[in-house]
This record gives C-alpha cells, sequence and structure tokens, in this order.
C-alpha cells in the first residue's frame, strides 16, 4: 500500500516556474514507478511525465518536454516535478501516481495509486 499527498501547486505568471513534490508513504516506495498526470476542466486526465523506481530512465508528454523535470528521492520517498517556462495550457489540477509495473508507463490503467491532487493555474 502506498499514500500520495501532492503539495507545491498556485498561481503562477506565463513563463514562471512551479516545482510540484509528492510524499509518499510505505516500505515499498523505492520499487513504483511514479509518474504525474493532469487534468484540465472538461478534459481527460492526461500523461505528464515517469521515473523508474532507480531514477536511471524518465519519460515525458511532448508537450512538456525540456520544460518539465521530474525526480525522485527514495531516501526521502518523494516524487518532485520541476516545472519552467509554464504556458496557460499547462493549468491543470496535478497527480502523483504509482504503478508496480517494471518500466515506464505512460497510460493511466497502469497507475493503482493516486494522490489527491494539486491545482496550477498559470496566468496569461
Amino acid at each position: 500500500q502506498v499514500q500520495l499527498v501532492e503539495s507545491g501547486g498556485g498561481l503562477v505568471q506565463a513563463g514562471g516556474s512551479l516545482r510540484l513534490s509528492c510524499a509518499a508513504s510505505g516500505r515499498t516506495f523505492s520499487s513504483y514507478v511514479m509518474g504525474w498526470f493532469r487534468q484540465a476542466p472538461g478534459k481527460e486526465r492526461d500523461f505528464v511525465a515517469a521515473i523508474t523506481w532507480s531514477g536511471g530512465t524518465t519519460y515525458y508528454a511532448d508537450s512538456v518536454k525540456g520544460r518539465f523535470t521530474i525526480s525522485r528521492d527514495n531516501v526521502k520517498n518523494m516524487v518532485y516535478l520541476q516545472m519552467n517556462s509554464l504556458k496557460p495550457e499547462d493549468t491543470a489540477v496535478y497527480y502523483c501516481a504509482a504503478s508496480n509495473l517494471v518500466g515506464i508507463a505512460i497510460m493511466s490503467r497502469y497507475y493503482t495509486y493516486w494522490g489527491q491532487g494539486t491545482q496550477v493555474t498559470v496566468s496569461s
């Protein structure tokens, strides 16, 4: 069992930066692939980024590649999403999720545990 709690969301102007954090509880955190997803009003939940258990492999949606960076600290049981050069279209609720697949998963159905989400709003 893994419990996830996101933080770090807020209101930022276009071009600004935010760092989202996801605190995980559970002794087996380091064995999970971790991902970030986002959901804008009236839209489906979309994949943003994922990282393998070791942190050695990361994968990003094309829309955020080069602007967002996912990282993890298995000692602190934390996952981070550094978001730079933010755009109004990045506005959404951002969710942290854990998957027990061996490799990177970009579909939400492969993630077992989810946080409650944190709101990110980017003004133009």
